[in-house]
């Protein structure tokens, strides 16, 4: 107890660099949280569009980005129709830019999509979707900023099309998006015929292994992913995942070098304090001990703030209407214990040169320095 005193005293004695180490951790841990938590989110929701009412995803093999995947009609209609499967939904993605606004998500579906029926409709009908190749249903954010409602005309790319009507998702991605019929979105990138994926749901999940086999036998070109598999392999989400860890790393690795300024900068101004506690009987052990407690305190304390900064700025994004539906304000429990656990080990990483150098300093010599 009396150590910690001693520890706490410490700190307490340098109060404004103390602060900013703990600001610097705290800021640090924030950043982290904040891009590894809302990167996964958008990995979540993009997701959630492959797994919309389906348990498994087909697509092109050996392709870079969904977008260039290439699945035949005939092949979706044929999957549709085996015995294991409920149905195979063909879903097309495409990306156009209009007046204003350089990127707009397309999705080609068809009528008995889950998109269509479980998307509430604030305007127009579901029952009428695909009855006219010239009709598109606009996301709720997607009908905001192209300033459209039911009945009016809406440029998409270099096509013009009226607006059937306006639903809100809960995905980010699909509530700024447009919905076409598939016929029209196939005619529309020049893809007859062609869809990016199909989306399948079993009849029982446990012949999912049998499936993923069957359509790699029959289609040389194809592959079956169950969404958990796709999610683990796919390109995109690896790279955001890591582009996502690597940012926050980079700012703990500042937060610890702050740590570590205030650590040598204390040691250097304590010389003679250190050679009297030597003097007193203290071990090297505990002049180390003493040094790493200290940066432990503050590496703690900077990731508490940071939690709860992090946390208060993801939840505060949640509620900006630009950024409805794509700010995912759920932190997982192991994304908090990997950031808390990387901030103490770069802060008491950070306490390894100072506490050396402490322990190093030779009474005699430490009581005549000025």
């Amino acid at each position: 107890m009396i150590f910690f005193k001693l520890i706490v005293t410490n700190l307490q004695r340098h109060r404004v660099r103390s602060l900013i180490s703990i600001a610097g951790i705290a800021f640090s841990v924030a950043a982290m949280l904040t891009v590894v938590t809302i990167l996964q989110g958008a990995v979540a929701m993009f997701s959630g569009i492959l797994s919309s009412d389906s348990e498994l995803i087909v697509f092109e093999r050996n392709v870079s980005d969904l977008f260039f995947s290439n699945v035949p009609d005939e092949a979706v209609m044929r999957i549709g129709a085996w015995p294991t499967v409920q149905h195979a939904n063909a879903v097309l993605f495409g990306i156009v830019s209009s007046s204003d606004h350089p990127i707009i998500t397309c999705f080609g579906v068809t009528p008995s999509d889950a998109r269509i029926h479980n998307a509430t409709w604030l305007s127009g009908s579901r029952d009428d979707f695909a009855k006219d190749d010239s009709q598109v249903v606009l996301g709720e954010r997607a009908a905001e900023f192209l300033n459209a409602r039911s009945g009016s005309r809406v440029q998409i790319g270099h096509g013009s099309f009226n607006v059937l009507g306006i639903v809100r998702t809960a995905n980010g991605f699909e509530d700024g998006g447009v919905f076409m019929p598939l016929g029209t979105a196939q005619t529309f990138f020049h893809k007859q015929g062609l869809s990016s994926v199909a989306t399948v749901k079993l009849k029982n999940k446990e012949n999912a292994a049998a499936f993923e086999r069957a359509v790699q036998a029959r289609y040389p070109n194809l592959i079956a992913l169950e969404d958990k598999e796709f999610n683990q392999s796919y390109s995109q989400f690896k790279i955001l995942t890591a582009t996502a860890w690597a940012v926050g790393g980079c700012g703990l690795l500042l937060g610890g070098l702050g740590v570590a300024n205030t650590m040598i900068m204390s040691v250097f101004t304590r010389i003679r304090e250190i050679a009297i506690l030597r003097v007193n009987g203290f071990s090297n052990k505990q002049i180390a001990g003493m040094i790493f407690g200290e940066s432990a305190l503050v590496s703690v304390a900077g990731a508490a703030a940071g939690l709860l900064i992090g946390w208060m700025a993801i939840f505060a994004l949640k509620f900006v209407p630009a950024l409805h539906g794509y700010v995912d304000a759920h932190v997982r429990l192991y994304v908090m214990l990997a950031v808390v656990g990387l901030a103490c080990i770069t802060g008491i990483a950070g306490a390894l040169y100072p506490a050396f150098y402490a322990v190093r300093i030779r009474a005699v010599e430490a009581l005549r320095f000025e």
